[in-house]
């Protein structure tokens, strides 16, 4: 039984031990709600946390154990000539490429069961068969990788198989069990409500236990970096020159300050015209035309950031070329190629452009009204009472935003990699190729880089330095808006 089945089957039980459970309360009362001491639907609800619960929590253990005892088994198949030729991990993702492979041929049709059981490497061509429906294999399959593979699907089978018969046995034990208990005088709406207050609390757990692990993944491997790599000489140095030959220099101060330089141009680009935007629409702009002009705008906050470095790299960087480029319209050579710090600033600003509006419109419209009114009934007019009383009022919530905003530029990173350039460089000269932090942790982790190499393991000190400044700059952020709210609510 396959796991969707086997979770249709649930969803089964469950409905008909929700309508079970309801009828057997009601039968208890003699049909009588008052006698009963929750509503009806809930003792409908506990036969179904009983019957699924159980069921759901031992599935999901045995999702997790089963793919390490088939590792475990099968990797005892490998011989160490093998594995002394690659790697474990290597060989073993080729097993499961071939076990994976050989079920996918037969759910289409193009290996019988029978075929796929006794397919031998010296008979067949499993390279060639498997490729048919659509499964690529770098080199041609070895009998031992064919026979760990065999015993990998064999193996796994019997799994799945005991898998589905205890899930749905625990269910109906469970849904047995629900109905068992169920009678006029049991408490299901405090049980129910139980349920569902530690289900909200795991919901929350895991969010904070998922931020906390990738805390703690980038504090581990940023530690075993300094271990290897001078702290000193990685946030002071101003080279940034990794080479697995030896004599790496892994200087931050370059690529913090193009991450820096590209995020001040496109606050100078999002700031005024998402501020002036915001300004129109909220004090300025009729209901009509807010109607059309806001989602317009906010379409921008929809586009992928791919997108965005496709522009960055197809229009704006020649456009800039044929201005400030060698034989442009200024007549100068300023520029050397399409990639540069103006290319991505520009295009990121574009991007920051419906952040800071939509959160500067919100923060506007949270100005009482009785501020404006008392500023236009002493005669100030509407410009005035723009300018000199409800910008002043809301600029705490305009810094927040701003501040918000030059997070969300600091961690870009797809607009960089195309718009930027590749050069870790230090240079006052916005029309020259430069790199960033976010750019480099990408390019450092692809590629065939000693994963315990300084050069691999930067990637993690790179992102911890631009964890703590986008926490930083985030929390101070969050100060500032909620101590405007706490002023204004």
């Amino acid at each position: 039984m396959s796991l969707p089945i086997t979770l249709v089957t649930l969803l089964l039980l469950s409905v008909a031990g929700y309508f079970a459970g309801r009828r057997k309360a009601m039968s208890s009362a003699g049909f009588d709600v008052r006698k009963l001491h929750s509503l009806p639907g809930y003792y409908g609800w506990n036969v179904v946390v009983s019957t699924l619960l159980p069921a759901m929590m031992l599935l999901v253990i045995w999702l997790i154990a089963q793919p390490i005892v088939l590792d475990n088994q099968v990797s005892s198949k490998i011989s160490q000539e093998t594995i002394a030729t690659s790697s474990l991990g290597l060989v073993m993702s080729d097993v499961v490429r071939v076990a994976n492979g050989l079920d996918l041929a037969v759910s289409e049709g193009v290996l019988s069961v029978e075929e796929a059981a006794s397919i031998r490497n010296e008979l067949t061509d499993v390279r060639g068969r498997l490729g048919e429906v659509g499964v690529a294999l770098g080199s041609e399959v070895t009998a031992e990788t064919l026979q760990a593979a065999q015993a990998y699907r064999s193996i796994s089978a019997i799994g799945t198989f005991w898998r589905s018969i205890c899930v749905v046995a625990l269910a109906i034990a469970g849904l047995g069990l629900g109905l068992l208990r169920t009678n006029k005088d049991f408490r299901a709406r405090n049980v129910v409500e139980a349920v569902v207050r530690y289900t909200l609390v795991c919901a929350a757990s895991i969010a904070i236990l998922t931020t906390l692990g990738i805390v703690l993944s980038l504090i581990f491997n940023t530690v075993e970096f300094f271990r290897i790599y001078p702290a000193a000489d990685f946030f002071f140095g101003l080279t940034w020159s990794p080479s697995f030959g030896g004599g790496s220099a892994l200087g931050i101060v370059p690529l913090m300050w193009a991450t820096m330089y590209i995020s001040l141009i496109a606050l100078a680009v999002a700031v005024p015209i998402g501020l002036f935007a915001a300004i129109y629409l909220s004090e300025y702009a009729s209901s009509h035309v807010r109607a059309v002009a806001k989602p317009l705008l906010e379409i921008l906050a929809g586009i992928p950031t791919i997108v965005y470095g496709l522009f960055a790299l197809l229009t704006v960087g020649p456009l800039l070329m044929k201005t400030f480029g060698n034989g442009g319209a200024l007549g100068v050579d300023w520029m050397s190629g399409a990639s540069s710090v103006l290319t991505a600033g520009v295009v990121m600003g574009i991007m920051l452009i419906p952040f800071v509006s939509s959160l500067s419109d919100d923060i506007i419209n949270a100005v009482p009204q009785t501020m404006r009114d008392g500023s236009l009934g002493l005669g100030a007019t509407h410009s005035e009472t723009v300018k000199q009383v409800i910008l002043p009022a809301a600029l705490p919530g305009i810094v927040g935003a701003i501040l918000l905003a030059a997070s969300r530029a600091i961690g870009e990173t797809m607009i960089v990699v195309l718009g930027a350039g590749a050069a870790a460089r230090l240079s006052a000269n916005p029309l020259e190729a430069m790199t960033t932090v976010t750019a480099k942790i990408v390019s450092q982790l692809t590629g065939d880089n000693d994963f315990a190499s300084p050069e691999a393991l930067v990637a993690f000190a790179l992102g911890m330095t631009l964890f703590v400044v986008t926490l930083g700059l985030n929390i101070v952020a969050l100060y500032i808006v909620r101590k405007y709210r706490e002023q204004y609510d």
